[in-house]
C-alpha cells in the first residue's frame, strides 16, 4: 500500500514548492517542484528540512491515529542518519529535538 504525504512551503526567494514523500515496501521517496515547473525534481537523498517537515505531519496523523507509529520511527531513524552524515547542517534543526527530548528528563526526578 502506498503511504503519499504532500506539503507546500515557501522558497528564502518566495517561491512556492510543493514536496511529495511517498513510502513503498519500507522505502521513502521524496520529489518536489517550484510552482510554474512541468517536471518533478527526485531526491536520493532528501533536505534536512523536508525530513523535519515530514516528521511532524507524520507525527500530527500518528496523533490522531491515522498513522502507524513505524512510520514516524523510520522517518525519525533518516532524520538521525541525515544528521550525522551533515552535522554543521542539525545544528539549527537540533534546537527543535531538544524540546522533544526535554520530556525523558522529567521521568528522571
Amino acid at each position: 500500500m502506498r503511504n503519499v504525504h504532500v506539503w507546500k512551503t515557501t522558497t528564502p526567494d518566495g517561491e512556492k514548492r510543493e514536496v511529495r514523500a511517498t513510502k513503498f515496501s519500507k522505502e521513502w521517496k521524496f520529489q518536489s517542484k517550484l510552482k510554474g515547473d512541468e517536471d518533478w525534481t527526485y531526491h536520493k537523498v532528501p533536505l534536512l528540512q523536508d525530513l523535519e517537515e515530514l516528521h511532524d505531519i507524520l507525527f500530527r496523523k500518528y496523533q490522531r491515529k491515522r498513522l502507524s507509529y513505524d512510520d514516524v520511527a523510520s522517518v525519525e531513524q533518516l532524520l538521525r542518519e541525515q544528521r550525522a552524515a551533515n552535522p554543521a547542517l542539525s545544528e539549527s534543526s537540533a534546537e527543535s529535538v531538544a524540546d522533544e527530548d526535554s520530556f525523558s528528563d522529567l521521568d528522571s526526578d
